[in-house]
């Protein structure tokens, strides 16, 4: 009995020592506006600044046009 949980913890150890190293995404910057132009159409855009685990660092843009 001794030995299964010990095993049982070096396992739940190792599990958490890997989603702690591989971590998240943070998020530096987020930006949204919506614009209405005078025909009804609707102008969304987002911008968006994030940083890796790794030290990365990623923009990402998007824009949608709805038209009524």
């Amino acid at each position: 009995m001794n030995a299964r949980k010990t095993t049982l913890l070096a396992l739940a150890s190792a599990f958490s020592l890997t989603v702690l190293t591989v971590g998240c995404d943070r998020t530096l910057s987020k930006q949204e506006t919506e614009k209405v132009k005078s025909d009804g159409t609707v102008e969304k855009k987002e911008k968006t600044v994030t940083e890796g685990s790794d030290g990365t660092i990623r923009k990402e843009e998007k824009k949608t046009v709805e038209k009524p």
